[in-house]
Formats: C-alpha cells, sequence, structure tokens
C-alpha cells in the first residue's frame, strides 16, 4: 500500500451520459444496479421507488412502487432475489423478493430507514434509521437477530463486512465511524464522535482488503462548541484498519467540499468519489492517484456497474431529476488496474523473499492449486490474494520484478 497521496495534474472534464433515465419528479437518493446489469432501481422523494430497463433507457413501470413516505434507501441482493427499501417517516422498512413478488415488512425502527445492506450471502438485512439504531435482520424469515445497536446519533450508513461478522456504522455527517460485532452484538471500536447539523446525502462505506480494512469520508476536526459549515464535513476519504480505525496509508485528498457520493470497483482497483465542489473523481485505489476530474453540478449518488465499466450518478440540481450513466474511461480504469496489479507483485515479491535471494519462476494461472503451496503460510497468504486479481494472462513472479 501506497504510503503517500500522490496527486496527479488533471483537469476538470465533461463526463457525457450515454444514457439518461426520465422520470421522478423529486430529488433521487439512491441507486443500485441488479447483478445483470440491464437494470437499476432508484429511490426519491417523490414517494417512489422505480426499476429501469438500462437497454430501452426508459422505466418499467408495471415495477412502480409508491411508499407511505419518501424513499430514502434501496439495495439489491448479489443473487437478485431480493429487493430492500427504506424510508418513511416512522421507519418503513420492506423487502420484496423478485420472482414471486411476495412483500415483507419489517418492524422495530421507529424513524426514517436512511441506509440498507444486504450481506454477501444474501441473508442478512441491516438498516440505520434517524432513531439513531442499526438493526440486522434475516431477509428470509423478516425477523430481527441483531441490535438495536445504539449509538449516538443518525445512523448514515451500513455496511456488512464480507464474512458478515462485522457490521459499519458511519454516522450523522461522517463524524464518526464503528464497528460492531454481529454475534456478541458488542461495540468493537469507535472513532470520532456524533456531530453535525441540517440534512445532506448519507455517504457509503467499504470494507477493503479481506475484512482488514474500512474506507470511509470522515471529519476529524469536528468539535461541539466549533461547528463547522454545513458544507466542510467529510471532504477527505480515509482507509482504516477494521480492528483499531487507526488509518493506513495517506488519505484521499482533493475534494474542497463535503463528499456526497462514495462508489469502489468490485475488484478493488478504483474509487469515485463525488462531492459539492461540483466535481466527480476517479482515483486508483491502492496508489491514491487521482486520475480524473469530471466537472458535474451538484451530483450526489454515485454507482459503478459490476465491472467497473459504467458509471451513475444523479444530481440534486432543482428540477434535474435524473439518472445519468456514462462510460468509465476505458484508460482510466485499465490505469488503476495496473496500478493495482504492480502493487500486488511488489507484495508478493516482498513476501517471497529479499532481492538478494534467489527463486525459481513460479506460474500462477487464475485457477490456482493452492494446495501445492499451503505448506509456506505467508506464500499460501499471498497467492490467493494474488491469484484473485489474475485475468486472462499468466503472470511470472522472479526474484527480478517484472512488470507485463
Amino acid at each position: 500500500m501506497a504510503s503517500t497521496s500522490t496527486k496527479a495534474a488533471t483537469t476538470k472534464s465533461i463526463l457525457t451520459p450515454t444514457i439518461t433515465l426520465k422520470g421522478h419528479k423529486e430529488w433521487i437518493r439512491s441507486i443500485s444496479y441488479f447483478p445483470d446489469g440491464q437494470r437499476m432501481i432508484s429511490r426519491s422523494e417523490d414517494k417512489t421507488t422505480r426499476q429501469w430497463d438500462l437497454k430501452a433507457g426508459k422505466e418499467i413501470e408495471e415495477a412502480r412502487d409508491a411508499c407511505e413516505g419518501m424513499v430514502s434507501a434501496v439495495a439489491v441482493s448479489r443473487d437478485g432475489r431480493w429487493v430492500v427499501t427504506g424510508g418513511g417517516w416512522n421507519g418503513e422498512l420492506k423487502t420484496c423478493e423478485v420472482e414471486t413478488g411476495i412483500v415483507k415488512t419489517f418492524k422495530g425502527h421507529s424513524r426514517e430507514i436512511i441506509c440498507v445492506d444486504i450481506s454477501a450471502d444474501n441473508t442478512l438485512l441491516a438498516s440505520g434509521s434517524l432513531d439513531r439504531t442499526a438493526r440486522i435482520w434475516n431477509l428470509e424469515t423478516g425477523k430481527l437477530v441483531a441490535g438495536p445497536f445504539k449509538s449516538g446519533s443518525y445512523v448514515g450508513a451500513v455496511r456488512f463486512s464480507p464474512d458478515s461478522k462485522k457490521l459499519a456504522v458511519r454516522l450523522h455527517f461522517g463524524t464518526c465511524l464503528e464497528v460492531w460485532d454481529v454475534q456478541s452484538q458488542k461495540l468493537d471500536v469507535r472513532i470520532g464522535k456524533p456531530g453535525g447539523r441540517g440534512t445532506l446525502p448519507w455517504t457509503p462505506i467499504f470494507w477493503t482488503n479481506k475484512n482488514k480494512t474500512i474506507i470511509a469520508a470522515l471529519e476529524f476536526s469536528f468539535a461541539a462548541d466549533t461547528p463547522l459549515d454545513v458544507f466542510d464535513y467529510a471532504k477527505t476519504i480515509y482507509e482504516f484498519d477494521a480492528v483499531t480505525l487507526e488509518t493506513v496509508g495517506a488519505p484521499f485528498e482533493g475534494h474542497t467540499k463535503i463528499i456526497r457520493g462514495l462508489a469502489l470497483s468490485f475488484d478493488g482497483a478504483l474509487l469515485a468519489s463525488a462531492s459539492f465542489d461540483n466535481t466527480i473523481k476517479l482515483w486508483a485505489f491502492e496508489s491514491r492517484q487521482l486520475l480524473a476530474s469530471f466537472h458535474v453540478q451538484n451530483p450526489s449518488s454515485l454507482i459503478l456497474s459490476s465491472d467497473s465499466r459504467e458509471l451513475a450518478y444523479t444530481t440534486s440540481t432543482k428540477d434535474d431529476h435524473k439518472i445519468y450513466i456514462c462510460d468509465t474511461p476505458p484508460d482510466i480504469l485499465a490505469q488503476a488496474r495496473t496500478i493495482a496489479r504492480k502493487n500486488l507483485m511488489q507484495l508478493a515479491v516482498l513476501l517471497l523473499g529479499t532481492a538478494d535471494h534467489r527463486y525459481p519462476p513460479f506460474l500462477l494461472h487464475r485457477d490456482l492449486r493452492l494446495q501445492e503451496i499451503r505448506s509456506n503460510p505467508c506464500f499460501f497468504a499471498s497467492a490467493i490474494f494474488f491469484a484473485s486479481l489474475v485475468r486472462t494472462q499468466s503472470l511470472f513472479i522472479t526474484s527480478n520484478l517484472v512488470i507485463p
């Protein structure tokens, strides 16, 4: 991991949408792709959840769902079985089984649902609310299985660790980050303190590096007696050790106003951020290098497709309630992946040995036979991580580092 931030000399370019989705009448607060990449779901303050056919570029009207209050959160399970929506002034939280259309209601929160997340194994649902609690539910039965996890302020973002053993919670305005143990239902660690005023979008958080770190936009300089300007919260993105919540490596610096949207590619190579400074920025996650900065007026929600080739965003501009889908610049995506691969190879070489210790070439394929190297714990650990990023070509590691 790079220890210093690298800022590229970038100019503010313009993102050109390939698809524009129209229909919502109020601010769109959340969007999510379906696993097939052919559909999208959105939620809005117009009290509707809508689904979109991305090939046709229009709404699937028969799938529209009306809610009692504004819809603040939406998520689709990785297997495409469940669609979750949350919002309502009284904590309205629902799941719909896509194939059968059966809807379940989850009752427990007393105020608006702000954020939701579905576990990687598609069995658990986490929800966060203005009632200052996070809760975990069984998607199949609708029963509460953990919580309420009581926090000191509004819960703005929740995220399961990939193994579903931990829950990361980011509080209102990004002045506090917590990690809870799901089984014991106890707080493991907290950094920062509750704070912030007003209402702004709730920026998501992400687990990285095999449960070991968490990515979040956080504000360290908050003090109750000297409140910041509303636009000056959480302008910087940090990576935190998930056990201690100490920062890891250099921060992602470059935004001048609060970060409203955050998206991490599935392969962990590319990070995208949207801010009140009217920019969407693309970063190489491993090096922290700023690869591109695009001028977008008042960007809000932001997501990447599963293959990272598309970037979708919404804006909070008055009377502009559309979803914009753009192609991720191929050269930027390739650059981010190259940086990730180089960093991984450097790590592998360090784990394999020092420069004066010669090793024979070792061929690593995508279908790596891990049992053949289990006898070396260090190499085994690095090989698992390394093999996860290997694509169609074979990569050779020798005592002299060669980047293909």
